[in-house]
């Protein structure tokens, strides 16, 4: 169960994994989204083949919540039940939470004749509750991933979910610990990065930098959690300090507009690029290829999101570009400070200048880092290693159907 199908790269990618992995597999997704950010054939293929629920049929959606109470019997009244008494964050996730119950309602109504074994949230907070009420009804076992938004701004009946989890993935420590804090068992928990395919990225050897400005990358949606403010913040104290620099950010997003008047007021029209157009996946390494230095300063957003552990950090790594980011959430599993990166406060803007400079001024430490963190990445993060505690969990049920 997807919230958005395809429409997150690393959806994609580890979907394909989990494909050439031969595990059979029916993706189901809340809300089909208007694009994807892949080219290939594969993933088009995964994404035509993926059923999307919303916008539910009026009549069919109406007729499953009729029948439901005759269809699954017991397991509708425990999970409506717990959609009543169970604990939750607010009222208003208790409100929607009925409604996801119908939702899944639809779906089950739907799955009941088809062999489903297991059912598995990529996210846990909407998806996840229809995922959950979805397993209850069918009498399947359930699993789920958890990432950011979805633990934090937007978190549904989460210790209820993991109660009823029969195996939970963890993307870093970080969220190992949360889920323990919230009443997990250590045996629930697996830790399976979201890695990278490492083999589409290859570094290209270092350029010899003397007698042009440093290039200095950043990528994402432009929204508040990746910390591209503070990107342009550190470019201005740059420029104060009369370092030569070059700096693109790449991506689209809701804050384009502020951004751009943020350049323009700092004075940073010649110095800061900003694309306004997010990158398709096979685009990385062209884009990375044209940087020296890679920073993604994420903060923890004023609405609560945050990013769990960046894709776009890995995918520059990848390519042999030292990383600079922040000590927030999953990232230390990735960025290990002066060995495999340079980590900083977030949303402190001077000590993210202080490691832009370093980089600039010290080729050999740009080197060893660079070496470090492909190495690191390669090790923990590539996609053909990093999925196999989700594969195998995957294995053990169609080995027991």
């Amino acid at each position: 169960m997807s919230t958005n199908g395809v429409g997150n790269a690393w959806v994609g990618n580890e979907l394909r994994v989990v494909a050439r992995a031969g595990i059979p597999f029916k993706l189901h997704t809340l809300i089909r989204p208007p694009s994807n950010f892949f080219a290939s054939e594969d993933v088009a293929a995964i994404d035509r083949n993926t059923h999307a629920l919303y916008p539910l049929p009026v009549i069919g959606s109406a007729a499953s919540a009729l029948l439901a109470p005759l269809r699954f019997r017991k397991r509708f009244f425990e999970a409506l039940w717990n959609a009543a008494t169970g604990e939750r964050e607010s009222a208003r996730v208790r409100a929607v939470g009925f409604v996801h119950l119908f939702v899944a309602c639809h779906l089950a109504g739907g799955l009941r004749r088809e062999k489903v074994s297991h059912i598995h949230s990529q996210w846990i907070h909407s998806g996840g509750t229809v995922a959950m009420y979805g397993s209850w009804l069918l009498g399947k076992s359930f699993s789920f991933t958890g990432h950011a938004a979805d633990l934090f701004r937007e978190r549904a009946a989460l210790r209820d979910k993991i109660q009823r989890a029969e195996f939970i993935i963890c993307i870093s420590e970080f969220h190992r610990q949360l889920f323990l804090k919230n009443g997990a068992r250590p045996e629930q928990l697996h830790i399976a990065y979201c890695g990278i395919d490492t083999s589409v990225f290859s570094p290209k050897p270092r350029e010899d930098r003397k007698g042009r400005p440093v290039r200095i990358l950043s990528s994402g949606r432009l929204v508040e959690k990746k910390g591209f403010e503070y990107v342009i913040r550190a470019c201005s104290a740059l420029k104060e300090r009369g370092l030569p620099f070059e700096c693109t950010i790449a991506g689209s997003g809701p804050l384009e507009a502020a951004l751009r008047k943020q350049i323009t007021e700092a004075g940073l029209d010649g110095e800061v690029t900003l694309t306004g157009k997010a990158i398709k996946q096979e685009d990385i390494p062209a884009f990375m290829n044209g940087g020296d230095v890679y920073v993604l300063p994420c903060v923890w957003a004023s609405d609560d999101d945050v990013d769990g552990l960046p894709q776009m950090l890995m995918e520059a790594m990848a390519c042999g570009l030292p990383a600079i980011s922040t000590r927030l959430v999953g990232i230390p599993d990735l960025i290990i400070h002066e060995k495999t990166g340079l980590l900083v406060e977030p949303r402190e803007v001077e000590p993210l200048a202080d490691a832009l400079e370093r980089l600039a001024k010290d080729e050999a430490l740009c080197q060893r880092l660079a070496e470090e963190g492909r190495r690191h990445l390669l090790e923990h993060f590539d996609l053909a290693t990093c999925l196999e505690p989700l594969l195998d969990q995957f294995r053990a049920h169609l080995e027991s159907t």
